[in-house]
């Protein structure tokens, strides 16, 4: 496989250029991988869910979800820009109490996810091959073509798998949404804001918006950024319209699930179950609605959203943490242009982290997941976005932070909100774990 990086500029120049360049299509790519990884399959069917309850109330909420994720990205990204610095520095400087939320944070996370990823990508498969083999060995392979495919390659290789990969989800969650024929006075009509006519109704909403594309993917859009080799204000205009990209894309994806969920599902009063089996449950319904074509193309798309997710997190968070690493051993600042070299993606911890996440989950797929580190990963997972929130909002009104590229009213606004709206969230999944039974 080729071994080249992902710089298209910063390597190419070796100098930090920071004249304003303009905005253009030709420059996109770390917004299509970070929606790309972003949008899961956990995510196509909490939404496919939420039009299965609700019809279309609840559109605007998909709405508001992905501008508190647009201003998150957009933050993270313009903290790398602005400063030349990575975000796990920024995490840095503020304290030692982030270094170590962040080392038990991906650790954990990391062993739970990376099982659940490698069987969200096994489930269409299967179902697909259902004579080939079993499920667990569907996502051992699925795990190992992931490890060998981000090993071996570098960012300019990896955008170009994903932007494909992102192809085909497009063709297919919009097929499928003009294939229900959706009803459109209805469907303009839940863009106002309306809470559904039920208990629990402003939690699921609250959950919808938050749930809409990506977690720790958000911190890990500013190094994509940079392994773009956008290392300077330079890029500001161009990592700003990029993002307004990659949100849009996420937004159509979850705008279409809803679409199905509300005309195939809600209208026919049909429920499918929560996680990614609801979507293998989906199939049935459209091959016996549409035909096996329709639930065949469908299946191709589950996995395309579930191998982005997959391949998306191990590069992504195996660059967080090669990051972390080198803050750890060198206790000095890190800089964007190590990241634009390629110097993270070929170095021990990259490939440490990559391996971390490819072969200890395997004894999960086998054995199920351990009851109490399935809670402590619950309560982290949900811990993440609101300490990504408030940190933003401390490194980007700070001095750390040159002043024309600090936050504005706007910008601190979305940031608070987003990060009330996750601390809400968290609180949520803190008080709904089973706590009696874990101790």
């Amino acid at each position: 496989m080729a071994d080249t990086t992902g710089n298209t500029a910063a390597s190419q120049a070796g100098e930090a250029d920071s004249r304003p360049r303009k905005s253009s299509w030709r420059y996109i790519g770390p917004g299509i991988v970070v929606a790309a990884t972003g949008v899961g399959a956990g995510d196509l069917v909490a939404t496919l869910i939420a039009g299965s309850n609700f019809g279309y109330t609840l559109l605007w909420a998909a709405v508001i979800g992905c501008l508190v994720k647009i201003s998150l990205a957009e933050a993270a990204g313009r903290w790398h820009l602005s400063t030349g610095r990575t975000l796990f520095d920024g995490w840095a400087s503020l304290g030692r109490w982030t270094t170590y939320f962040f080392a038990i944070y991906v650790v954990v996370w990391g062993f739970v996810y990376g099982a659940a990823a490698m069987s969200s990508s096994a489930l269409p498969l299967q179902a697909l091959f259902p004579d080939v083999m079993d499920l667990e060995w569907w996502a051992i392979a699925c795990g190992l073509v992931g490890l060998v495919f981000v090993w071996f390659n570098k960012y300019a290789v990896f955008e170009k798998v994903m932007t494909a990969l992102v192809g085909v989800m497009f063709v297919v969650t919009v097929y499928l949404a003009i294939r229900v024929t959706p009803h459109l006075p209805d469907a303009f009509a839940g863009l106002l804001p309306v809470l559904p006519d039920e208990k629990d109704s402003i939690l699921n909403t609250l959950g919808l918006i938050g749930g809409v594309g990506g977690t720790i993917t958000l911190a890990a859009y500013g190094y994509w950024v940079n392994a773009k080799g956008w290392t300077n204000t330079g890029w500001m205009k161009v990592m700003r319209f990029d993002n307004r990209v990659a949100y849009a894309t996420t937004g159509i994806f979850v705008i279409a699930m809803l679409f199905v969920g509300a005309e195939l599902l809600h209208s026919a009063n049909i429920a499918i179950a929560s996680g990614d089996k609801g979507l293998i449950q989906l199939s049935d319904i459209l091959e016996d609605r549409y035909g096996t074509a329709t639930a065949k193309f469908f299946l191709i798309g589950f996995f395309a959203t579930s191998f982005t997710s997959l391949i998306g997190v191990w590069h992504g968070v195996s660059l967080m943490f090669a990051d972390f690493v080198a803050r750890y051993r060198k206790r000095e600042e890190l800089k964007g242009e190590e990241v634009a070299s390629g110097e993270r993606e070929r170095s021990w911890p990259f490939r440490a982290y990559l391996l971390w996440l490819t072969f200890p989950p395997i004894v999960l797929l086998f054995q199920g997941q351990p009851f109490r580190l399935i809670i402590i990963y619950g309560v982290l997972g949900a811990a993440f976005l609101p300490f990504l929130a408030g940190t933003l909002i401390w490194l980007l009104n700070s001095s750390r932070t040159p002043s024309p590229w600090r936050n504005g009213p706007l910008s601190n606004a979305m940031l608070a909100i987003a990060g009330l709206l996750f601390l809400v969230l968290c609180v949520k999944q803190i008080w709904d774990q089973p706590w009696s039974e874990f101790f």
